[in-house]
C-alpha cells in the first residue's frame, strides 16, 4: 500500500487553493482525484497562472474530478425511519478496489457515514456494524472486519480514516469490539484465532515506544507516570495543519503558543472528538489545546478490551505463554484505570494529565467506557450512574461534556456512540430506569428530526428538542452511519 500524498506533489496549488477558500468545504481539495499525471497538473499550473485572467477554481475543475465529493440522499416520498435505515445501507456502501486520489484501496465494501464523509471511518464503522446485525446483513460486518485487518496488517493500525492523509493517525481501537459483536451474531469462536496475529499487531501500534521509556515521560500513544505506570493517550504523528481543515488550522495556529499546536489539534482527532473543551487547558479556546498533555480514561478502557481479547485469543490456540502475559497486562492496567481515571469526589472517572500529576477537570461522557466494559465496581457504576442522570441526560438523550464552548463535542450536542454505550453500560449494572429514559430520549430525537426533515443527522441537539444541532467546523451531516445504526439496535432492545 503506497504512503505517498499526492497532496504533498501538488503543495503549491493545494495550498493556493486551500488558502483561496474557493471551496465552501475544505474537504473537498482533500477528496479530488486528480484527471491528469500530477506532474503535468503541476506544469499547466505554474505556466497558467502567470497569464491574465487566471482562474483558480476553473483550473481545479478541469483538471480534477469531484464527483462523490458529498452524499445527498433525496427521496420522493418518505418513508418509515426504519425501512428509510435499510434503503440507506445501500446506499451507503462504497467498494474502493484501487487507490484513487487520496483514497485509499480495501479488499471488501464498506458502509461510509454520509454527507462530506465518503470513505471507511475506524470507529464509526463499529456502531454502524451494531445496526448491520439487526438488520442481519452479516456479510457487510465481516467486510468491515476484514477491512480493517488488511489495514491493520498492511499499514500497522486502521487509520481514521481511509485516506493517505490520514495514516498518521488512528481512532479509537474498537477491532478486538467488532469482534465480539461478530461472535455474538454467528457465535463462531474461530473468529479470534483468525485475527490473533491482527489484534496483536494493533496492540503493537499502540503500545510503540514503551520499553525503554522513562518515568515521568512519553512517547507516541505512551506514557510513563512518575510512579512508573504505562498509560496510553492520543497521538498523530505529523505536526503540520491538517488538509482537509487547513486554513482553519492555520488561523487557529496564529494565537496559539508553543510548537505542537498542529499536533496537539491532530491528536485530538485521533480520539474522534474534534473538537471539545475536554482537550483545552482553559476550558474555553481551542488555542489553549494541550491533547498531547492528557491520558485518556477511553483509550485506555479499549486497551484494556484488547489486552483481555488478546489473553483469550492465545487461550483458544494454547498459547499460555501470551494468555498469560495478557491477563497479566490487563489486570494491571484495570488497576491504572481505577488509581489514575476514578474521581470519588466528583462520582465519575475523569482523564489524567500526565504534566500536573493530576485528574483534569473535564467532566465528559467518556466516563461511561468502565460501565460499558464492566470495569467498574458497584459502587462506582453507580455514582456514575447518578452523576449521568443528573448532568448529563437530557430530553433528547446524553450530551458530552458539562461544558458549552461552541465546539461541537460539547453541550448541547448528543452523538449516537454515546447512547449506546450510556444504554449498554446502566443495563450492564442494573440501571434500568436510566438505561430507559436514555434510550427513549434520544430515539424519540431522532424520530422529531426524521419526521420534519427525511434526515438522519450525523449529531442531535439534546438540550432544545426543537433545533438542530451546530457547532464545529463544518455544518451537521446527513446519512448517518452511526445514528443508523445506534437506533436500530436500541430499537431492538
Amino acid at each position: 500500500m503506497s504512503k505517498q500524498l499526492y497532496i504533498n506533489e501538488i503543495q503549491s496549488l493545494f495550498d493556493n487553493v486551500q488558502r483561496s477558500k474557493i471551496f465552501e468545504d475544505q474537504k473537498m481539495m482533500t477528496d479530488a482525484v486528480p484527471l491528469f499525471p500530477i506532474a503535468e497538473i503541476n506544469a499547466k499550473y505554474e505556466k497558467e497562472k502567470e497569464v491574465d485572467g487566471f482562474n483558480l477554481k476553473d483550473f481545479v475543475l478541469k483538471n480534477f474530478d469531484f464527483l462523490g465529493a458529498k452524499i445527498s440522499i433525496q427521496r420522493e416520498k418518505q418513508l418509515p425511519i426504519d425501512q428509510h435505515i435499510e434503503k440507506l445501507w445501500d446506499e451507503l456502501t462504497r467498494t474502493a478496489y484501487e487507490e484513487k486520489g487520496t483514497l485509499l484501496k480495501l479488499p471488501k465494501p464498506y458502509i461510509v457515514p454520509g454527507g462530506r464523509f465518503n470513505e471507511f471511518f475506524y470507529w464509526d464503522s463499529y456502531f454502524i456494524m451494531l445496526g448491520l446485525q439487526v438488520s442481519g446483513r452479516v456479510e457487510m460486518m465481516e467486510n468491515i472486519i476484514e477491512n480493517c485487518s488488511y489495514l491493520i496488517q498492511h499499514v500497522g493500525f486502521v487509520p481514521n480514516a481511509s485516506r493517505t492523509h490520514f495514516l498518521s493517525r488512528s481512532q479509537p481501537p474498537y477491532f478486538s469490539l467488532m469482534l465480539d459483536l461478530l461472535f455474538e451474531t454467528t457465535k463462531d469462536e474461530t473468529i479470534y484465532t483468525k485475527y490473533h496475529s491482527t489484534l496483536e499487531k494493533e496492540y503493537a501500534f499502540w503500545m510503540d515506544g514503551e520499553d525503554g521509556l522513562e518515568k515521568d515521560s512519553s512517547i507516541k500513544r505512551v506514557v510513563k507516570t512518575n510512579s512508573g505506570d504505562v498509560l496510553n493517550r492520543y497521538y498523530d504523528a505529523e505536526n503540520t495543519p491538517r488538509p482537509e481543515s487547513y486554513v482553519i488550522d492555520i488561523e487557529d495556529a496564529e494565537n496559539a503558543p508553543g510548537e505542537q499546536f498542529y499536533r496537539n489539534i491532530r491528536s485530538a482527532c485521533e480520539s474522534g472528538w474534534d473538537f471539545s473543551s475536554r482537550w483545552f487547558e482553559d476550558g474555553e479556546t481551542i488555542q489553549t489545546i494541550e491533547t498531547l498533555n492528557i491520558a485518556e480514561v477511553d483509550v485506555n478502557c479499549l486497551l484494556w478490551h484488547l489486552e483481555k481479547t488478546l489473553a483469550k485469543s492465545s487461550a483458544l490456540q494454547n498459547f499460555t505463554e501470551k494468555q498469560n502475559y495478557f491477563t497479566q497486562r490487563a489486570a494491571d492496567r484495570k488497576r491504572m484505570i481505577d488509581y489514575y481515571f476514578w474521581d470519588e469526589n466528583a462520582g465519575t472517572y475523569k482523564d489524567y494529565h500526565t504534566k500536573k500529576h493530576k485528574k483534569t477537570y473535564s467532566e465528559h461522557i467518556a466516563a461511561l467506557y468502565p460501565l460499558f466494559l464492566g470495569l467498574a465496581n458497584e459502587e462506582q457504576a453507580k455514582a456514575v450512574s447518578e452523576t449521568i442522570a443528573e448532568k448529563f441526560l437530557y430530553k433528547g438523550g446524553l450530551v458530552t461534556t458539562t461544558k458549552k464552548s461552541g465546539q461541537q463535542w460539547d453541550l448541547p450536542n448528543g452523538w449516537a456512540p454515546y447512547q449506546w454505550l450510556g444504554y449498554k453500560g446502566m443495563m450492564n449494572y442494573g440501571f434500568t430506569a436510566v438505561a430507559e429514559e436514555i434510550k427513549n430520549n434520544w430515539c424519540s430525537n431522532v424520530e422529531r428530526v426524521y419526521n420534519n426533515t427525511g434526515k438522519l443527522m450525523e449529531k442531535y441537539n439534546a438540550l432544545d428538542t426543537e433545533t438542530i444541532a451546530g457547532g464545529g467546523e463544518y455544518p451537521n451531516q446527513d446519512g448517518f452511519g452511526w445514528t443508523n445504526g445506534v437506533y436500530l439496535k436500541l430499537k431492538q432492545n
